[in-house]
């Protein structure tokens, strides 16, 4: 197939890129592409003429989003907007990612994708829902993941400041133990990913996160523990760490469109990290065997 990939550069585009180099790929990036340029995305879209659009690009920094609202709607629901409506208009098949802040995070189990969603607290989680309803409004043709706590090779992600902070030789860290999810590879997202462009008939919206949840303290002891880390780990409350985005108590998410459309479990989180850290700290492979 010959697929598009908004945000190509970013830690998931990078892992989509080695993942399907069986493809033909063209990376949509700053600052080739702008996906708030309608007319620029426009031509470089019909230049390259997508059997599929991956949907990457997007503002992230969910602090950062707090302070600058319009530019976070810019690029999570203009942006999406624009490459929506120029799948539609060539007949493109578009596949975005969104996140868990959609949702609110008060629920005591797992949100899946008929829960209903926009109660987000976030601008991001704000601005991320209002480009799936741009998604939803202007292409039909359309796959929406949800993902979180997400973490590739070279980050920047949880685990990369884990091991960072370890290796700066800080004798005990806070990590906070009243937040669970589903701690997620990109390589995960990747193999999934794959498996939904084989299935061209499906449509809508679908979590994917890895199975299994933790806290983020029970993330770090993990990390730890696969890279042979003696460091001390102290869980605090989310009180204790202020900032300006509330985070959500609970992220985690049930894959139910998976079931209902009879594709695969993704894997569970301990063994996709147990793959990660092998690969990206090559040290973890010395002390696994």
């Amino acid at each position: 197939m010959k697929l598009l990939i908004t945000g190509g550069r970013g830690m998931l585009g990078r892992t989509l890129q080695e993942e399907l180099k069986d493809h033909e790929l063209k990376i949509a990036d700053l600052p080739e592409c702008d996906i708030t340029d309608p007319a620029g995305l426009e031509k470089f879209v019909a230049c390259f003429a997508p059997d599929v659009v991956i949907h990457c690009a997007a503002m992230t920094a969910v602090d950062r989003c707090e302070t600058e609202p319009d530019r976070a709607f810019q690029l999570n629901a203009f942006g999406s907007a624009n490459v929506a409506s120029a799948c539609f208009r060539h007949g493109i098949r578009l596949i975005a990612f969104s996140t868990d802040y959609v949702f609110g995070g008060e629920l005591d189990r797992p949100y899946h994708e008929f829960d209903v969603a926009g109660g987000a607290h976030t601008v991001y989680g704000q601005s991320k829902f209002a480009g799936e309803e741009m998604i939803r409004c202007h292409c039909p043709n359309h796959v929406i993941f949800r993902i979180s706590w997400l973490y590739g090779s070279g980050g920047p992600s949880f685990v990369h400041a884990m091991m960072q902070l370890a290796s700066a030789g800080r004798s005990e860290l806070k990590v906070v133990d009243d937040q669970r999810g589903n701690p997620t590879s990109t390589t995960a997202v990747a193999r999934h990913l794959r498996l939904i462009l084989e299935r061209p008939e499906l449509v809508g919206t679908f979590h994917l996160t890895c199975e299994g949840e933790a806290s983020w303290f029970e993330f770090a002891k993990e990390v730890f523990r696969l890279a042979g880390k003696v460091q001390t780990v102290v869980p605090c409350t989310t009180a204790e760490f202020p900032r300006p985005a509330p985070r959500p108590a609970n992220s985690r998410l049930e894959k139910r469109m998976l079931r209902l459309a009879g594709l695969p479990e993704m894997p569970d989180w301990h063994e996709a990290l147990a793959e990660f850290m092998c690969r990206e700290f090559p040290a973890c492979q010395e002390i696994r065997r």
